[in-house]
C-alpha cells in the first residue's frame, strides 16, 4: 500500500515530499523482507497433517528465515542499482554504479551464506548437494554462480572506469537470480512444501490442468508480445526530453 500511494502522493503533496519517499522505501524494503522471510519459510520445511498446516504460530520466523529476508532485499536492491546504470546517466548513473559493487558484494555473500546453510536444514538437502551421486549433477550451479560474480565485477568495473558498457551489469545480475532460481528448484524437487507436500499430490484433477493449459497457451504470448514491446518502446536512456537509445 506505501509503494502504490507514494508515487501519487509524492508530487500531489509536495510539502510531504520527504515523508513519502521514506514510505516508498520503506515499503520497498518490507516488501522484500517479507518476500524473502517466506521463502526461507517454506525451505526450511512446513509441518502438514491431514492437508492442513500443523505448526505454531511464529514457525516462519527463525534465524534461517531472517537471513532468506535479508539476502532477497540485498539482491533486490542490487538488480535496482544495475537498472539504473542501465537507464539512467550523469550523476544519478554514477550513484547507482557507486552503489552496485558493495551491494554486488553482499548479494554474492548472501548467496553463498544461504547455500552453506540450506544442505543442513533437512537430510534430502544435503544429500542431493554434498552427496554422490547428487553432489555430480549439480556442482555446475555454484561454478556457474562464481563465474557469473567475476564477469559482472568486471563490467561495474568497466562501466566505472571508460562509461558505457551499462546494460552489462544488469544481464549479469539477471543471471545470479536464475541460478538462484535453479539451486532453489534442485533443492526443492519434487516438493512443493519440502518434505510434506509433493508437487503431484499438490497438483489439481487433470480436467483443470488441461482448461488452465489452454488458457496459459492463449495469454502468454500475448504478455510476451506486450513485455517485448514495452521493452522496445522504452529502450535506451532516459534523459530530460524522454528516452533515447
Amino acid at each position: 500500500m506505501l509503494r502504490g500511494v507514494s508515487f501519487e502522493f509524492r508530487w500531489r503533496d509536495p510539502r510531504h515530499e520527504r515523508f513519502w519517499d521514506f514510505a516508498f522505501a520503506g515499503g520497498s524494503l518490507v516488501a522484500a523482507l517479507a518476500q524473502g522471510i517466506a521463502l526461507g519459510a517454506l525451505l526450511q520445511g512446513i509441518p502438514v497433517e491431514g492437508r492442513a498446516y500443523a505448526g505454531g504460530w511464529w514457525d516462519w520466523l527463525s534465524p534461517f528465515s531472517l537471513l532468506t529476508g535479508v539476502s532477497v532485499a540485498a539482491g533486490y536492491a542490487l538488480l535496482g542499482a544495475c537498472w539504473l546504470v542501465t537507464k539512467t546517466e550523469g550523476d544519478l548513473r554514477d550513484r547507482a554504479l557507486a552503489l552496485a559493487r558493495p551491494l554486488a558484494l553482499v548479494t554474492v555473500g548472501a548467496i553463498v551464506a544461504v547455500s552453506a546453510a540450506t544442505p543442513f536444514l533437512q537430510y534430502a538437502y544435503f544429500e542431493r548437494w554434498l552427496q554422490a551421486p547428487g553432489i555430480f549433477y549439480v556442482a555446475p550451479v555454484p561454478v556457474l554462480v562464481a563465474v557469473l560474480t567475476v564477469l559482472l565485477w568486471r563490467a561495474l568495473g568497466r562501466a566505472r572506469k571508460w562509461g558505457g558498457h551499462d546494460t552489462a551489469p544488469f544481464v549479469l545480475a539477471l543471471g545470479l537470480f536464475a541460478l538462484t532460481f535453479v539451486g532453489l528448484g534442485i533443492s526443492m524437487w519434487p516438493y512443493i512444501i519440502p518434505d510434506s507436500v509433493t508437487i503431484w499430490q499438490a497438483a489439481t484433477e487433470r480436467r483443470s490442468q488441461v482448461f488452465m493449459l489452454v488458457g496459459i497457451g492463449i495469454m502468454l504470448p500475448i504478455i510476451l508480445a506486450y513485455t517485448g514491446y514495452a521493452y522496445w518502446v522504452f529502450r535506451g536512456k532516459v534523459r530530460g526530453g524522454g528516452y533515447h537509445s
